[in-house]
């Protein structure tokens, strides 16, 4: 998956860009952290217990310039993308991740871009 000036996961009707007031140090207070490539990264469970090493994990990367992200909800080993939105048995898991995603936007990370 190539970086992209919008981005959202699989299945999601909203799509994500980065907010201008987006800075190194703020994602950094958000759980980002830097890759050895310079890109900024977050991975967050979505399941109900954070310890679990099981179920679907929310994965964010934002390019080293602060212009362009990619994310992506995947396997708990971080290997196949899914799209948790094809059925409503995954109800609590979208209602996870938009929730993770308002607090990004309220925070000045990230804004919704209209489609």
């Amino acid at each position: 998956m190539a970086f992209a000036k919008t981005a959202t996961v699989e299945g999601a009707k909203v799509i994500y860009s980065l907010a201008p007031t987006a800075k190194k140090y703020t994602l950094r207070d958000n759980g980002f952290t830097e890759t050895t490539s310079g890109n900024f990264q977050l991975i967050r469970p979505l399941d109900a217990t954070p310890q679990s090493k099981e179920g679907f994990k929310l994965k964010i990367t934002v390019a080293k310039d602060l212009q362009q992200l990619k994310m992506s909800i995947t396997t708990a080993n971080g290997l196949k993308s899914v799209n948790i939105f094809k059925d409503d048995n995954h109800a609590l898991l979208q209602e996870k991740f938009y929730f993770l995603m308002d607090g990004m936007i309220d925070r000045g990370l990230f804004v919704k871009v209209e489609n």
